[in-house]
């Protein structure tokens, strides 16, 4: 039988109130109370910090507060990644995040999802991996839905909603967002 925790993060429905659930949330909002408030200035000791935030990450993610996330370990970081302030990262599935991926303010990416039939939503959620290729720029104030794929290369532009995955090297805009065109020379 599945702990609560292993159906969160496999994506099936799973009770949020779960004991175990709730205190790996507290134990992540006091990670986060220290990045946030504490220290706020990025020193040796917020290394420290998002290293234990998010411990699947080589050790130079870099993070300007302030920053929210549901659990951070369901979070994993390539070489290189830069979150600018105000972003939130909805971690009840895993987030993967390639090498030399760069967020703008205001970036939030959700891996959170609901039921849409109402009686069951009052007791049980549920989860969509994130994943975000190398090489990839998120536009300020653009959200990452549930379940979405960006490809290596890409570009998504500020306030884009992006709802379904997008192929490599591509640059998207809008809401919902869409492809506009293929970058460094791709057809």
């Amino acid at each position: 039988m599945l702990t609560e925790k292993q159906k969160m993060i496999s994506g099936e429905y799973y009770i949020a109130n779960d004991p175990e659930l709730v205190k790996d949330r507290t134990d992540c909002k006091r990670l986060l109370h220290r990045l946030n408030v504490t220290e706020y200035v990025v020193s040796d000791n917020t290394r420290a910090i998002l290293q234990e935030l998010i411990p699947n990450q080589p050790g130079n993610l870099y993070i300007e507060p302030p920053f929210h996330c549901d659990y951070g370990y369901n979070i994993t970081c390539g070489d290189n990644v830069y979150f600018n302030v105000n972003c939130v990262v909805l971690d009840v599935a895993p987030v993967n995040i390639g090498d030399n991926v760069f967020c703008a303010p205001g970036v939030q990416i959700y891996t959170a999802s609901h039921p849409l039939d109402a009686e069951l939503r009052r007791s049980k959620e549920n989860g969509e991996p994130v994943t975000i290729g190398n090489d990839c720029w998120i536009g300020g104030n653009a959200i990452i839905c549930p379940g979405v794929t960006i490809g290596n290369g890409c570009v998504i532009g500020a306030g884009a909603v992006v709802t379904k995955d997008i192929p490599d090297n591509s640059l998207a805009v809008g809401n919902p967002a869409r492809v506009i065109r293929k970058l460094n020379g791709q057809q």
